[in-house]
């Protein structure tokens, strides 16, 4: 099997600043355009998977973006850029992780769905991750039987898609973890039997989870208009 080229990836979160209503209700279809465009049409070599409306879901977050691309500088180029755009000004970034992403060390054939190409599913759930200082003192054969047996408790929920993001040195976790699934109650069945999995108790921090549904950009900038 052929390595996944690798790729860098990030989960922007964004909440609505006080002066949203403001800053933008006087120019609204003009800033939804002008956002709009570099969403549809994002710098060189980036790729937007899919944007996320949180309404609802999480008292902090309204909306999250998830992009990708070849190289780190292009990512925070285009952060730069929709900054500076009018709902750019508008919006707090509440959350962002960042990451590198490839092949899996424990299994070479389980790489990320969207380096993969898969179609990103209608829910989104993103969450940092770190594990116990003693997970890396065990032996890496340890290491892989535990993540092998985890990876076959997942096997029963086919349909769900999952991206293990790698952020050693580039931010504070050591991991992001991405679940898709068109089904949320599904998505919550398969990480509460992955709680029975024996590598869980290398687990030192899996929170804040940040649950999204998957919108155009224009359908997510309506349920935020407020």
């Amino acid at each position: 099997m052929q390595e996944p080229r690798p790729q860098f990836t990030a989960f922007w979160l964004f909440s609505r600043r006080d002066s949203w209503r403001d800053q933008l209700h006087g120019s609204w279809d003009d800033a939804v355009q002008e956002f709009t465009s570099l969403i549809d049409t994002p710098s060189e070599g980036v790729s937007v998977r899919a944007s996320y409306s949180l309404m609802g879901l999480r008292p902090d977050v309204d909306m999250m973006l998830w992009v990708h691309a070849d190289q780190l500088d292009q990512i925070t180029d285009y952060a730069v850029k929709l900054d500076q755009t009018a709902i750019g000004r508008a919006l707090h970034r509440a959350q962002g992780y960042i990451g590198g992403a490839g092949g899996s060390q424990y299994d070479r054939e389980h790489a990320p769905a969207f380096i993969k190409g898969l179609e990103p599913k209608r829910y989104l759930s993103v969450y940092p991750f770190i594990k116990t200082t003693e997970w890396y003192l065990l032996e890496f054969p340890e290491r892989r039987r535990l993540m092998l047996e985890h990876g076959e408790l997942g096997r029963e929920y086919p349909e769900l898609l999952t991206n293990t993001v790698n952020s050693f040195g580039l931010q504070d976790q050591e991991f992001i973890v991405a679940i898709e699934g068109d089904d949320p109650m599904r998505l919550m069945k398969m990480v509460q039997q992955l709680r029975a999995a024996e590598v869980r108790v290398y687990t030192s921090l899996d929170t804040p989870i940040y649950l999204g549904e998957k919108k155009s950009i224009t359908d997510v900038l309506a349920d935020i208009k407020g």
